[in-house]
């Protein structure tokens, strides 16, 4: 197990992380429907590719290309015995770019959702999930993994029970949830009540944050959450690079570079510590994004106001947490991961 990002992270004000996996694998002839997690084994280049296209825009932390790579998901694709396998390819790949980038950069473990519902409601026991990310730890750990990285989340019990995993593979890691219902995830939980089961858990994050959700808007206004309890834990923003539309049969999101380059200087001087995209970001987001942070001096703690100016409005009144009927608000709502 290294310590790299603990080592990063105190020495950087901010880090830099990448973007969309599966925008960008979609670009290299990845098929919708296909498992991503398939082409560590059966598309060895391109995943490199991926990772070096992160790493040459600037980014200092990249995610693996296993976010669908527990039990539960590869076993739609019938690769359900191959989770280790292909985990443990997903973080050699990247270490093999890491290790020749010539600067340091974090090979963190990407850790989806098992995309199963939690008992009552559904099947899911906490058992069962903790054994499915167990099993995934494992494979990425043996890759070479500096960090396991949770994102997508929605259920508190699921977040848990990956906490409680990772504890299991004795490796760090950092967890982020996806607010896409009026400040909210889809099982309802707010910023607030977010940084309380963080500080709860007896295996805490390096980092925790939000990703995916609505647009780069919402997910400030989650992070002004975070931020406003006074957390010490470091902070994660990884947004949307704008908002998904359909053309001539194809999803792309509208933010341009220079929109994300707003986005993530409006995330540094807001709090965020660890500050990437998600869904859309390209590496000329990423650039733009990397530029915007080296070259715009700090500034005072943007306002709501500041970012529904440079970010286009919120998807919402509220963020979930209190009265917010006068923030500005947008009329455009979606949500994907890709």
């Amino acid at each position: 197990m290294t310590d790299a990002l603990t080592k990063l992270l105190s020495e950087r004000d901010w880090l830099m992380a990448d973007g969309a996996t599966g925008t960008n694998l979609f670009n290299m002839g990845l098929s919708s429907g296909d498992a991503p997690e398939l082409w560590n084994a059966d598309e060895p280049e391109k995943i490199k590719k991926l990772y070096s296209l992160a790493v040459n825009a600037g980014s200092d932390i990249f995610l693996t290309n296993s976010f669908g790579g527990n039990a539960s998901r590869l076993k739609l694709h019938s690769a359900e015995n191959r989770v280790r396998e292909l985990n443990r390819l997903a973080a050699e790949l990247g270490r093999e770019v890491a290790d020749a980038a010539g600067r340091p950069v974090i090979v963190a473990g990407s850790v989806g959702p098992t995309g199963e519902i939690f008992e009552p409601m559904g099947p899911l026991t906490h058992a069962a999930a903790v054994e499915m990310f167990h099993e995934q730890a494992e494979g990425l750990k043996e890759g070479g993994a500096d960090v396991l990285w949770l994102e997508t989340i929605s259920a508190p019990e699921e977040y848990q029970a990956a906490a409680e995993a990772f504890a299991l593979a004795g490796m760090p890691w950092c967890g982020t949830m996806s607010f896409d219902t009026a400040g909210r995830t889809m099982m309802g939980v707010t910023s607030q009540s977010m940084v309380d089961m963080v500080n709860a858990l007896d295996n805490k994050p390096l980092a925790f944050g939000a990703n995916c959700g609505v647009g780069a808007a919402d997910l400030l206004r989650t992070v002004a959450g975070f931020v406003a309890t006074g957390t010490e834990i470091p902070v994660i923003a990884k947004g949307n690079a704008g908002i998904p539309k359909y053309h001539d049969g194809h999803i792309h999101y509208d933010g341009t570079p220079e929109l994300m380059g707003q986005y993530a200087v409006l995330a540094r001087d807001m709090g965020a510590r660890i500050i990437g995209g998600c869904c859309g970001t390209m590496p000329e987001h990423l650039a733009a994004m990397r530029a915007a942070l080296e070259n715009t001096p700090k500034g005072p703690r943007p306002t709501l106001e500041d970012i529904a100016e440079k970010m286009g409005g919120f998807s919402s009144a509220s963020d979930g947490t209190g009265d917010q009927s006068d923030a500005p608000a947008r009329s455009r709502r979606s949500r994907r991961r890709s």
